[in-house]
């Protein structure tokens, strides 16, 4: 799963790029622009590929470290 989330977001690079809708004029429900919308769609789109990636491709080794007491204060006693 974690490479399909490196490929997603691969994804996302690329069809952020939109040139071919940038001089599109149309409106979608009368009010808003279809560029807006796409680049809307890209934003739930980066979110849902976000929760993915801290799902599955987070390196879940840090947070254990991280989570340990410093091993040098407890041995000489000392506090900060």
């Amino acid at each position: 799963m974690r490479y399909t989330v490196y490929g997603l977001v691969v994804l996302l690079i690329i069809i952020h790029q939109d040139n071919w809708l940038w001089d599109d004029k149309r409106l979608i429900l009368g009010f808003m622009p279809i560029t807006l919308l796409y680049q809307a769609g890209i934003s739930i789109g980066a979110a849902i590929v976000w929760f993915l990636a801290t799902k599955f491709a987070w390196p879940h080794h840090l947070e254990e470290v991280a989570q340990e007491p410093p091993a040098q204060a407890q041995e000489s006693g000392e506090t900060e």
